[in-house]
């Protein structure tokens, strides 16, 4: 016992004296952040807000003349919610405000899909089958890069990745923390990249399509916007992450001590690889999936030029002179039901295979489990949706991107560095409140129109939120999964604090962050590449209507 504790203090007193900072500030974000009310409780507070702030802009005539061309003089005028025919208003439209708001049906569809795959077992299987069959010497590699990939579904990184990466690490003689810094830098630094759409991508493509409406009413957002930058962002986001576990993180941590662990941890052993039942049940789940790829390319018709594929084309634009985008508008509008498809078939194939799903009644109970877990989220868009549908009738978005528009101007900000000030802020109201829909659903009504006002399309905006959300996400005590991932890793080091914990992870965030601001500029204003397919780098204002 002597020897290890005068060990000990080479190995822990100095991260835990770096970390001294990092325990006062993250003081400081918990402080801020439990003066927060439950997020539900924000966005009704926030509906009232704009109830109440309409009327006092409408008593003293706030107004903003149209910048949009062919405006002729027209103006932007405040409408109180507070008057007889804003009350009549919000009592008529109370329930459309949240049926028809846009992320509410995307995402309850995409994971009606998603929770086949995952009560089959699919997901999970392939994320150990991933890591479990990757060379030693590639493991943090796999780890990071099964990180990104498993945020497709959602929460199973934080509940199956992480453990599993501390078991692997642990059993390979490695320090465990190494293994969960390097699956939560994956799966929550990384939440905005992916080869794959997720059920992320509708939710947040339905808050930015209802905020560019404000100034565009005719403005569309598929879920794909930002898949290009994504994709991109995967390797970027693996590269990185592995780089900075191996040359900062693990050497930092050093050798593993075990009297470091919890009294239930046990010896150390190997993990159970995947059975030849599993290998089956993934080998066809696979062909499956190829199948259900093929079967989209087919109904897309020709991808690239007439003549190239054969196919019906039904996910074509049905008009023979549409060209580019506008081509393959139906099949973008289609994303969600091929997210569905895409889970559905190859996890109802695994689990039969394996025996974990044998009817319709097995796949009609993982839709109902996935829809169980929304409960929560579905009264969290009935208040969002009301404020954002408030926000909008009362004008004051259109008012607030007009001003901000000239403030940034003013500023000599209108140009591509405003978005080094907008990805910083996104990353500080992260730190308070970790909800991506909910952060986004807040600061979306307003940024969006904004950048919107001097030159930037919504899709351009939405890929730059998506950076400062992501890279702060493994630093916060707000992230509603930083207390479970605390509490496993006690598992191997009992006297883990929060202070430890963020400055192993402090490197992945301001690597990530610089890393990942770079490749935007340099994929979006440097070298010109579309964030997504259909994705315009700037907008022009258009003319309004009627």
């Amino acid at each position: 016992m002597d020897p290890d504790q005068q060990q000990a203090p080479s190995d822990q007193n100095p991260p835990e004296q770096h970390s001294g900072i990092f325990k006062r500030f993250l003081a400081v974000v918990e402080w801020l952040g439990n003066l927060l009310p439950h997020p539900v409780t924000l966005f009704a507070l926030f509906a009232l807000a704009v109830v109440v702030i309409s009327q006092i802009a409408a008593s003293v005539g706030l107004s903003v003349e149209d910048p949009r061309p062919n405006a002729e003089g027209a103006v932007f005028t405040v409408r109180s919610l507070m008057s007889g025919e804003g009350i009549r208003w919000m009592s008529e439209s109370l329930v459309t405000n949240f049926t028809g708001f846009v992320p509410l049906g995307t995402v309850l569809v995409a994971l009606l899909g998603v929770g086949v795959a995952e009560r089959s077992g699919l997901l999970t299987t392939t994320v150990r089958a991933l890591v479990l069959g990757a060379p030693k010497n590639l493991v943090t590699v796999v780890v990071i890069f099964s990180g990104i990939l498993s945020n497709t579904a959602s929460e199973m990184g934080y509940v199956v990745l992480i453990p599993l990466a501390m078991a692997i690490y642990h059993s390979l003689g490695r320090h465990p923390l190494a293994g969960m810094a390097a699956a939560f830098a994956g799966v929550s630094g990384g939440y905005s990249a992916n080869l794959l759409i997720g059920t992320v991508d509708p939710l947040l493509a339905g808050i930015t399509e209802e905020a560019a409406q404000i100034m565009d009413p005719s403005y569309e957002v598929h879920p794909a916007v930002n898949w290009y930058f994504m994709i991109a962002s995967t390797f970027m986001i693996t590269a990185i992450g592995w780089f900075v576990s191996a040359k900062i993180v693990e050497p930092r941590l050093g050798t593993y001590d075990e009297s470091q662990a919890s009294e239930d941890l046990g010896e150390r052993t190997a993990l159970d690889p995947v059975t030849p039942t599993e290998r089956k049940g993934l080998l066809f789940a696979g062909l499956s999936m190829l199948l259900v790829v093929l079967g989209v390319l087919y109904a897309a018709g020709p991808m690239l030029e007439p003549g190239t594929l054969p196919g019906w084309g039904v996910l074509r634009n049905p008009d023979p002179l549409a060209e580019g985008p506008e081509a393959f508008r139906p099949l973008l509008r289609s994303v969600v039901p091929i997210i569905v498809i895409f889970f559905v078939i190859p996890g109802f194939v695994y689990g039969r295979i394996v025996g974990t799903m044998r009817n319709d009644r097995d796949v009609i109970d993982a839709m109902a489990g996935a829809m169980r877990s929304m409960g929560l989220y579905i009264v969290l868009v009935f208040f969002a949706a009301q404020f954002v549908a408030f926000f909008n009738y009362s004008g004051l978005g259109q008012i607030l991107a007009v001003l901000g528009a000239d403030a940034i101007v003013a500023m000599n900000l209108d140009n591509p560095l405003v978005f080094v000030p907008f990805i910083l802020m996104c990353c500080f109201v992260n730190l308070m409140l970790g909800s991506a829909s909910a952060q986004w659903a807040v600061t979306a009504p307003i940024f969006v129109p904004m950048l919107m006002a001097i030159g930037y399309s919504p899709e351009v905006i939405q890929a730059a939120y998506r950076i400062g959300d992501s890279t702060t996400n493994i630093i916060t005590p707000m992230m509603s999964y930083f207390g479970l991932i605390l509490a496993v890793a006690t598992k191997y080091q009992k006297n883990l604090g929060i202070g430890t914990m963020v400055a192993t992870m402090l490197p992945y965030s301001i690597f990530f962050l610089i890393a990942w601001t770079a490749l935007f500029y340099l994929w979006v204003f440097v070298l010109g590449i579309p964030v997504g397919p259909g994705a315009e780098t700037t907008y022009q204002l258009a003319a309004p209507t009627g």
